[in-house]
Parts: C-alpha cells; structure tokens; sequence
C-alpha cells in the first residue's frame, strides 16, 4: 500500500462528482457563454458575500490577478516572508506587476495588526507607496495555522483606515472556517478580495475562484486574459467544484481528526525533535539534530508513505480526502516502527 501524504492536491474525483462533470453543460466560458462556469462563480460569491467571482486554472494566478488588479507598477505589498504569494509563486509579484514587498515575521506565518501599522510607507517618494496588505489561511508554512478571527478584523480595519486592500490567501480558507465556526458570508466581509481553491481539501482537480466586487472582477477578467487563464468549455471543471462545495466542505473535520492523530503520535518519536500544532490537516515535525528532512523522507518512502521535505530538518504531512482509516492506522505502524 502506498500513502501519499505530500499534499491535498493529489486527490482523484470520486465517482459522483465525474458524474457531475460528464453531465455538465457547457459553452466558451471566454466568451462568457459557459453556464456551469457562471454558476460556480455566482455560487462561491454568494457564499462568500461577493458580488461577483472569476474562474481560474490555480489559486497562484489568483493571488497574481489580485495583486495586479490592487496595486500599480512600483507599490508595495506588505505579507509574512512565508507567505505562498511571495514564497512559492516564483517572484511573480515581481515578474507580473512589478511589485515591491515589505516581508514581516509572525509566529506560524502569520502577521497582525500592529505590525502592518507600523510598515505602512510614509507618504516619501524614495518608499514604495504601500498598497495592499495579504494574509493566507490557513497558513501553509505554519502548519495549516488558522487565523484568530479578531485579529483579522484588527488587520482589516488598518487597511480601511489607510485606504490599503486586503487580499485573503483562501487556498484551505474552509479548513480554517471549519475551526473557527465562522460563516464564509462573515470571513468575506474583512476582506477586498478572497482566492478560494477548489484542488486541495475540496478535492476537485482542476481550479480556484477569485471573488470580489463587480468591478473589481471586471478588471480581473482582463488581467486573467494577459495570464492565459481563460479557458473555453470549462464547465467541465467547474462542475467539479460545484459538487465540491456541496459535497466536501463538511467533510474536512475528517481530515483534522487524523492530523491531529498523526502529529500526537509523531509526538511520541524518539527522532522527531518538534512537531507544530496540527489545527487543520497539516502535521509538519522537525527532525532530531543527527538527521536531516531528506534521510527521513527517503526512509518514510522506503516503507510506502510519501512526504514533503519541507526545509533540511522539516517534513510536512497532509492528510485529504483519499487518505482513509485504514490508510491512517498502517502510516501510525510504519511511523512507530522506524528507527535512525
């Protein structure tokens, strides 16, 4: 038995949701004629308190067309230095729009009010005008942290104060709302624009929506044009993520019940040094000082588990919609039995 717990994205459809697919109506979602396509994006507004919504292929060209619609050539946005928008999205901010970044620290990846307050750019033309502020939740790096709901709305009320926009990092934003309690209507209200990933905890194969406001997703429209985001018979896809939002959100506390098991067992190990809180469906360890991520990893590999090497000492776990009970009890066997 192979386990692959590198990632939430390599998940395969279940047989009911390629039934939605295979009986999606579709047309030429460029010319805006796809209904399965508008449907999903009116869904996942509406959930979110949106106007409006735009279907892309990734959640980084969401994040990409979020910033290029916010900011101008020049300006600057301020996010942890771990965020996936600088960290992992190959200097696209840069490349794409031409964009300073001011970089914070922040336990697990996450910043908070008072630090964006004091890194707002006076108004100096030797400083990058500061135009957008973005937070991810839940945080990848931090082990699938979850933002404390307060303190997002503190972040918030900065950027109203200081006419920035605040662009939320959704990739696993339902993980996090399945912790907090909170209403996507009520997330949606703190934020100018949100990327929803529909390819990870969801489960689809294929997609991540962009909501915001008319306007603001008439532009970005254009700007997914320029990226090479649009798609044609799309519908396809997004009945995917339709069935998705039906079918997969309330699911997630699943995925959370075996992380957590996952991380109280690595706990346990007399190699693993550390082990970050494992809030939603992310067990990151790190590694005793005579061994390093990639000897570890090669040995989970040898005996069928599949993980990240997170950094030199770190290995990421992330459990998902394909990694059943029985999958969990023969990962807890293998875990307990390996010795270094």
């Amino acid at each position: 038995m192979i386990i692959d717990l590198r990632s939430d994205t390599l998940t395969q459809p279940t047989p009911a949701m390629l039934d939605a697919m295979f009986s999606a109506r579709t047309g030429d979602d460029v010319f805006g004629e796809d209904p399965t396509v508008y449907a999903l994006e009116e869904k996942a507004a509406s959930m979110f308190g949106k106007e409006a919504g735009l279907f892309c292929p990734s959640g980084t060209m969401t994040n990409q067309i979020a910033a290029r619609v916010h900011a101008l050539p020049g300006e600057e946005v301020i996010l942890h230095k771990l965020s996936h928008l600088y960290y992992y999205e190959g200097g696209g901010l840069m490349s794409n729009s031409g964009l300073s970044v001011c970089l914070l620290d922040g336990e697990r990846g996450m910043i908070n009010a008072a630090d964006v307050q004091n890194h707002i750019n006076p108004d100096d033309i030797h400083r990058p005008r500061t135009a957008m502020v973005e937070v991810e939740n839940t945080m990848n790096k931090g082990g699938g942290a979850v933002y404390n709901q307060l303190e997002i709305g503190r972040i918030s009320e900065v950027c109203r104060k200081n006419n920035l926009r605040f662009h939320l990092d959704g990739a696993r934003i339902f993980n996090a709302l399945a912790v907090t309690g909170q209403t996507p209507a009520a997330c949606g209200k703190d934020f100018d624009s949100i990327s929803v990933c529909l390819s990870k905890g969801l489960g689809a194969p294929v997609g991540s929506l962009l909501l915001g406001t008319h306007d603001f997703i008439r532009k970005a429209r254009r700007v997914r044009k320029v990226f090479g985001g649009g798609m044609r018979q799309a519908g396809y896809l997004a009945a995917a993520g339709i069935y998705a939002l039906d079918h997969h959100v309330e699911r997630l506390k699943e995925d959370h019940q075996r992380a957590a098991l996952l991380g109280d067992v690595l706990r346990q190990l007399p190699w693993v040094k550390n082990v970050l809180p494992a809030e939603t469906n992310i067990a990151i360890f790190e590694v005793t000082e005579n061994l390093t991520s990639a000897v570890v990893n090669r040995t989970l590999a040898g005996a069928g588990i599949k993980a990240i090497e997170f950094d030199k000492k770190s290995v990421r776990l992330v459990t998902h919609l394909d990694f059943t009970d029985e999958m969990l009890g023969r990962c807890v066997e293998v875990l307990k039995k390996l010795k270094f």
